[in-house]
C-alpha cells in the first residue's frame, strides 16, 4: 500500500532519473507531480521521512533541472511541516499531519528520537536559503546539551524539556545513526564556517574510536559496536555502515588522516556482511554470530553511499567492484523477497 500517499519511491528517484539520463520515465514522474501531487490532505506524516526522501527529493530535482514547478511544491510542503516545530523545546514532534497542521510525538512515547529530529536540517536549511525565510536551528539546541559522552550522544531527546532521555546508552546504529553523518555534511553545506558542527563532528568521532571501536578474533574485521551504561555491545547494525562514507568525505574535506584510515577497515567489513551470506546480502543487524531474527535485508543504502564515496576519492576499482556485487545479488533475488 502507499506509505503517506505522497509518492514517496517516485519522487526520491527523480534525480536517479535524471542523472541516469532516464529522460522519459523522468518526464513522466514530473506529469505525476504536476498534476497529481498534493499535500492538501488530512494525513498523518512521519517528519523525518518526509522530510529526506520528499522535501529532499524535490530540491534535488530543482537543482538539477532549474524547473520551478519542484520548488514550489517544496516550499508548499515545507511550511506544512513547520507545525512539528511548535513545542516547549523547539525540538520537533515526530510527526505531522499536513492536512490540519497539527503534530505530535509517536503514539507510545513522548520522546522524539535524535536521529530523525538531528537530520533533517540539510533540507530545510536549503530551503530557507532558496526563500530567504528563517531557518530552526535544532543542532544549535542539540550542542548545549548535557548528558553527552565524548561526543557520543543518546538516542531520545524530549519535546517538551528539551533534553536527552534514556542516558547511557550510545549507538551509531538506529535511532542515532544519521546526527554524526549530518554534522558533517552540514558543516560543508554551510561552508566549513560553523565551528559547532565541526567541534561535534570531531568530539564524536574521537568518542567512537575510544569507545566503540573494536576488531574481531581471527579475521581481524573492525566493527563498531554499542555502549550500555559502560558495557560493550558487540552488535553492528547494517545502518552503520553509512560510517565509512562519512570519514571519508571527512578526511577529503581536511579533516584527520587517520578518519580515512578507518573509513578503509570498516568499509572492509561492511563489504564482508555482505560476501559471508549465502545470499550476497547484508543482514540488518550483525552480532558477528549471526541471530536468525536479524537475517533480513531491507535493501539499505548505507553501504553503496559508502562504497560510492571511497571509490571517488581513492579510484581504487575494488570499491566499484564491490557495489556491482551487490547489484548482482539484489537483482539475482537469492534472498527471499518480503511483501511490502
Amino acid at each position: 500500500g502507499e506509505w503517506f500517499g505522497l509518492g514517496l519511491t517516485l519522487i526520491d528517484s527523480l534525480d536517479t532519473m535524471w542523472i541516469m539520463g532516464l529522460k522519459e520515465e523522468f518526464v513522466e514522474a514530473r506529469n505525476w507531480v504536476e498534476k497529481e501531487l498534493s499535500f492538501n490532505k488530512n494525513v498523518d506524516v512521519n517528519l523525518f521521512e518526509t522530510t529526506i526522501r520528499i522535501l529532499g527529493g524535490l530540491l534535488s530535482a530543482y537543482h538539477l533541472t532549474g524547473d520551478q514547478l519542484f520548488l514550489e511544491k517544496a516550499v508548499n510542503l515545507g511550511s506544512r511541516l513547520l507545525p512539528a516545530f511548535k513545542t516547549p523545546s523547539k525540538i520537533p514532534f515526530s510527526d505531522v499531519n499536513i492536512g490540519k497542521g497539527t503534530a505530535h510525538p509517536p503514539r507510545w512515547t513522548s520522546d522524539s528520537t535524535l536521529a530523525e529530529v538531528t537530520s533533517i536540517q540539510l533540507e530545510f536549511r536549503e530551503l530557507s536559503h532558496l526563500t530567504q525565510e528563517p531557518q530552526y536551528q535544532v543542532m544549535k539546541l542539540v550542542h548545549k546539551l548535557p548528558g553527552k559522552q565524548d561526543g557520543l550522544v543518546p538516542m531520545f531527546i524530549n519535546t517538551n524539556s528539551g533534553q536527552f532521555t534514556h542516558k547511557g546508552v550510545f549507538t551509531l546504529g538506529a535511532r542515532a545513526d544519521s546526527y554524526y553523518e549530518y554534522l558533517l555534511k552540514q558543516w560543508i553545506q554551510g561552508g566549513k564556517t560553523e565551528d559547532s558542527l565541526l567541534e561535534d563532528y570531531l568530539q564524536a568521532i574521537e568518542g567512537v574510536k575510544k569507545h566503540l571501536v573494536r576488531k574481531t578474533g581471527p579475521s581481524r574485521l573492525t566493527f563498531i559496536g554499542e555502549l550500555s551504561h559502560n558495557r560493550f555491545n558487540p552488535k553492528m547494525d547494517h545502518l552503520v555502515c553509512f560510517l565509512p562514507g562519512t570519514l571519508a568525505l571527512g578526511a577529503h574535506s581536511g579533516l584527520p588522516g587517520d578518519h580515512m584510515d578507518l573509513a578503509v577497515q570498516l568499509m572492509e567489513t561492511c563489504h564482508q556482511m555482505y560476501k559471508q551470506m549465502e545470499t550476497g546480502l547484508s543482514p540488518e543487524i550483525s552480532h558477528f554470530s549471526l541471530q536468525a531474527s536479524d537475517g533480513h535485508n531491507l535493501l539499505r543504502p548505507e553501504t553503496v553511499e559508502s562504497l560510492f564515496y571511497m571509490y571517488r576519492f581513492t579510484k581504487d576499482t575494488k570499491y566499484r567492484d564491490w557495489g556491482w556485487e551487490i547489484l548482482q545479488s539484489f537483482n539475482n533475488g537469492r534472498g527471499r523477497f518480503l511483501p511490502h
